[in-house]
């Protein structure tokens, strides 16, 4: 009896986050191509389902980053036809029916409406946070608890609530959102209970010039847009109907036939003539009401080889680079196939990457161009090296 006393008070300390909120969701958008990593990342294998660390592929560690936040049940994925196989192979735990297939890419306003038509049936009072596939994050726990800061003013305000990164240098790579302090018992709040941050958005910005970008940094005031998003289902379907109301009533229409025979169709119909536009565009920039918490944790998009040089191991014992010698070269980043031997002499700040079928070699600071080889290999037809 007395064993049978104390089960209850177990079960409640084994309690997680996820256990307590169980309207909360998570929706990962995998469908990139990520071209700005060719040639290792290609369209039968993007970026989101490769492992550059030797820790597990990005999206596998994407949903890691989640365990005791939010259900296993309660993660969707948006991916396209290829990726679902990936998803399946890498994320076994993902029930299939959280696996959704956009018919083509139609950037993230489409993806994150989509996902919200599928979360809404499911759940009217779902919390929704969206996140990349493909980010790069080092402080877990740090992560979590901005997270969870984020659900609570996502519930507390109705509003719109993203993250943005404290810049650390003038990144014309990334999207800026500008922070005001206008609504103190919130921020204040925040920043008692969860030492984080947070601030109304007063303007979002496109990827800058460097002398814009760098004004950015001196005025103290501006963040990177890491394009991780938290709100309420009504929130947002709230905001895509004022501000995108031809989409709003496409996914009335997809959210009214999930289900039925006539889903598979109904999703293929609007996606023939949704026109491709970004959430910050097609909705952030013109909400009434948006709240940006700074996260202060180790953060990359890892959108370019020089993202993931930053974060790489450059120990050469690792078993990928047991054949790579380097001889007077420095700031070198180099992936090449396990049986390939390759030397490297007298070459400093180089990206080399080197697959069964094609090699790169790229000076530091020049891999957000990397897209553009991608570029020419299309208008060369030269689909297979794609």
């Amino acid at each position: 009896m007395e064993h049978e006393r104390t089960l209850p008070i177990a079960a409640a300390i084994e309690r997680t986050y996820a256990d307590e909120h169980p309207n909360l969701f998570a929706v990962i958008m995998a469908g990139g191509s990520g071209t700005r990593l060719w040639p290792l990342s290609r369209r039968h294998l993007p970026k989101q389902f490769l492992d550059f660390f030797g820790d597990g592929t990005m999206i596998c560690k994407t949903v890691e980053r989640l365990k005791g936040l939010v259900r296993d049940e309660n993660i969707v994925i948006v991916t396209n036809s290829s990726g679902r196989k990936l998803v399946r192979k890498q994320l076994p735990n993902i029930p299939k029916k959280n696996i959704i297939v956009e018919p083509t890419s139609r950037n993230t306003a489409p993806c994150i409406a989509l996902a919200t038509a599928f979360i809404k049936k499911r759940n009217s009072n779902a919390v929704m946070c969206v996140l990349p596939s493909d980010h790069v994050i080092q402080n877990v726990a740090r992560f979590q608890e901005t997270l969870r800061a984020a659900v609570e003013v996502a519930e507390r305000t109705a509003a719109l609530v993203t993250i943005g990164m404290k810049p650390t240098r003038p990144e014309t790579g990334y999207g800026y959102i500008q922070a005001e302090d206008t609504n103190p018992e919130i921020t204040t709040s925040i920043k008692v209970r969860f030492g984080v941050n947070a601030h109304k958005v007063k303007t979002f910005a496109e990827k800058p010039d460097i002398e814009t970008a760098q004004r950015f940094l001196e005025s103290g005031d501006f963040l990177w847009n890491s394009g991780v998003f938290i709100w309420h289902v009504n929130a947002i379907s709230r905001e895509f109907e004022r501000s995108m109301p031809q989409l709003y009533l496409d996914m009335q229409t997809i959210q009214n036939a999930i289900g039925t025979r006539a889903e598979r169709k109904t999703i293929e119909n609007v996606y023939s003539w949704t026109h491709p536009i970004s959430i910050d565009y097609g909705v952030m920039e013109k909400a009434d009401c948006v709240y940006v918490l700074e996260g202060d944790f180790d953060w990359s998009d890892a959108g370019s080889w020089d993202e993931i040089m930053k974060f790489r191991d450059h120990n050469l014992e690792r078993e990928e680079n047991r054949n790579l010698l380097l001889q007077d070269s420095a700031n070198t980043l180099v992936f090449k196939p396990k049986h390939k031997t390759v030397a490297i002499i007298g070459i400093e700040d180089a990206i080399v990457v080197e697959t069964s079928d094609a090699l790169l070699i790229c000076k530091r600071g020049r891999s957000q161009d990397v897209k553009n080889i991608v570029d020419v290999l299309k208008r060369k037809e030269m689909e297979q090296y794609i």
